[in-house]
């Protein structure tokens, strides 16, 4: 290795631009006069950016960038001193013969040091002898670390993946409970002259270890409910993942204020960690009040009373009242805990609803009862619903109908939902229907999904796709009530056109001058897509452009309407505000149609 060292007319655009450049020099002007001055321009040229950052971080000569008292031989001294601090900089990459060259000139008020690099050959890996040792010998997880590291022979030597591979080997062997693993032996030996480099790693896991007693410390629920809960059993092997596991199953429970899940001091010659769990009850009765508005509901309210702990066996009640300018709702719901609690439960509801749908208003009782279960990512629900429904017509007229109606739906769940994760996606299908052979008096086969899904593209952007589809399978759409008809339109659905207002017209018998808005009665089919660039900006702003389209129908030949607008959202602490204008393309006579949100955020 070699170190060498050695020293007019305007026009309204520009008028627009200057107007802007002098408001951004009056805002940041005081902030970047305030700012220390760097003294020294270090430029590193012939390695790539990441092992230029690495160079420009070793250097003594970056921790005086800013200083004013320099004198011209200080800064060469320390420009010298970085042609051997830079080589030390290399050798994590994998170079300890570079060759390296650094000068240094004056551009008043700055010095500038120049580093020219040439790394030249690599070392590489000559050898990689990775032996583990003790139970775990023939452990998979284990293994799979060893085949899965980049640290190879051939390949450049690159310290940091041989010390990944350490930390590696030693957090995988505990989390799958050798917690008494060690690194005996851990070599890593260069040889300069041929540029080779060896490497000898020896992981001894000892003996694996299992969970022990439970302790819990707790008087909230039954003990054989706080047990099921858990994610471990006595005589298992011991996983730090199952501990936290344990932790976020408990804490979502919503029994309890404070969950301590704690391992106890590890039993070397039975090789058992004993494990307490301490919980605190949660404050039983919590109210809520929340208030919003928006373009298609008018002022909206809801008034919440959740009752979590009803007894020691889990039950929990909710208590909702909704109002808006198009609907009204009480609901109560009666939860039990069943199987695997954080998994699977037993709810009851009763509901009253009042809503104008389209050109109907429907009133409706609904008693509901459904087994809740999670697979995976997804979460199953067998629901049995009785709807008693009156559709009112524009013209005064109604229907009753009485359904007893069986479904099942599923719901797309966040990875490793008992952590709150975020989802990027979201998808939802039911298949539900009401035979007459039950007593219903209608007969029918409803199909409706939803999907929902953002893929970021670069930096601050991003794309959002949305869609719905729906189809029903009945001999005479008239039979149906208002609430298992389609409708499209809306802030949710096709922008640019009023709340279900895209659907088959009603039949003139069923309407009377005036009675009518001619938003429709509901169609037997449904489809709607929507596609969404947007773009994040400073203080929680974001902005977005989009294409809807889609509507309700009964004849499949039925054209598609279709819109385009502009939104934009912000987030407060405690409000999202959500504005868009979009127009309706497929109806250029119609105008633009603002779609505002205003949505409390508890």
């Amino acid at each position: 290795m070699s170190n060498i060292g050695s020293h007019g007319h305007r026009t309204p655009t520009r008028l627009l631009g200057g107007l802007l450049l002098a408001c951004t020099l009056g805002w940041w002007g005081p902030t970047l006069a305030a700012m220390p001055k760097e003294r020294i321009e270090i430029k590193i040229d012939g390695v790539p950016d990441n092992m230029a950052d690495n160079v420009r971080s070793y250097l003594t000569l970056s921790r005086y960038l800013t200083r004013e008292d320099l004198t011209d031989p200080q800064v060469r001294r320390l420009a010298d001193r970085a042609v051997d601090e830079a080589a030390d900089a290399l050798r994590p990459y994998g170079y300890y013969a570079p060759t390296i060259r650094s000068r240094t000139s004056r551009d008043e008020p700055k010095w500038i040091v120049r580093l020219k690099i040439i790394p030249g050959e690599p070392v590489r890996m000559k050898t990689v002898d990775v032996e583990i040792v003790g139970a775990g010998a023939a452990d998979k997880s284990l293994t799979q670390v060893v085949a899965e590291t980049t640290l190879k022979p051939g390949t450049r030597l690159d310290h940091t993946s041989y010390e990944a591979l350490k930390a590696s080997l030693l957090r995988t062997a505990r989390d799958r409970g050798y917690l008494d693993a060690t690194l005996a032996r851990r070599e890593l030996v260069v040889n300069p002259i041929d540029l080779t480099a060896d490497a000898r790693i020896t992981l001894e896991t000892g003996g694996r270890y299992e969970f022990g007693a439970l302790e819990l410390e707790q008087d909230v629920i039954n003990d054989d409910l706080l047990r099921a809960y858990v994610r471990f059993a006595p005589g298992q092997p011991y996983s730090p993942e199952k501990l936290n596991g344990t932790q976020f199953a408990l804490e979502d429970s919503n029994y309890f204020s404070n969950v301590v899940v704690t391992p106890g001091e590890r039993d070397r010659d039975k090789l058992t960690v004993p494990v307490k769990i301490h919980v605190e009850p949660i404050k039983r009765n919590r109210y809520g009040v929340n208030a919003g508005y928006g373009t298609d509901t008018g002022i909206r309210g809801q008034f919440t009373w959740d009752n979590r702990l009803v007894n020691t066996k889990g039950h929990r009640s909710r208590i909702e009242l909704t109002a808006s300018e198009i609907r009204y709702e009480a609901l109560a719901r009666y939860a039990i805990p069943v199987g695997d609690p954080s998994l699977e439960k037993l709810e009851f509801s009763l509901a009253y609803v009042d809503e104008d749908i389209g050109d109907l208003r429907s009133q409706r009782t609904e008693l509901t009862g459904g087994l809740t279960q999670v697979f995976g990512r997804w979460q199953q629900v067998m629901f049995l619903k009785l709807n008693d429904e009156r559709t009112i017509y524009p013209d005064g007229s109604s229907d009753d109908a009485l359904l007893l109606i069986p479904g099942i739906s599923y719901a797309s769940l966040p990875p490793n939902f008992l952590t709150g994760w975020v989802r990027d996606a979201a998808y939802y299908v039911e298949l539900s229907g009401s035979p007459a052979t039950l007593g219903s008096d209608a007969s029918y086969l409803r199909f409706y999904g939803r999907a929902e899904r953002v893929w970021p593209i670069h930096g601050p952007w991003y794309v959002r796709g949305r869609a719905e589809f729906g189809t029903s399978w009945v001999n005479e759409l008239s039979t149906l009530p208002a609430s298992q008809r389609f409708f499209a339109g809306g802030d949710r659905s096709v922008r640019g056109f009023a709340l279900n207002s895209l659907s088959p017209p009603l039949p003139a018998s069923q309407t009377r001058t005036g009675a009518s808005s001619g938003q429709g009665g509901g169609g037997e089919n449904k489809v709607v897509a929507s596609v969404e660039i947007e773009r994040d900006f400073p203080r929680n702003f974001r902005g977005a452009v989009f294409f809807d389209t889609g509507n309700a129908f009964n004849d499949w030949n039925t054209p598609l309407e279709y819109s385009a607008g502009v939104g934009v959202r912000w987030k407060l602490p405690m409000l999202m505000i959500g504005f868009d204008v979009a127009q309706a393309l497929s109806q250029p006579d119609l105008k633009p149609r603002f779609h505002l949100n205003i949505t409390q955020v508890l």
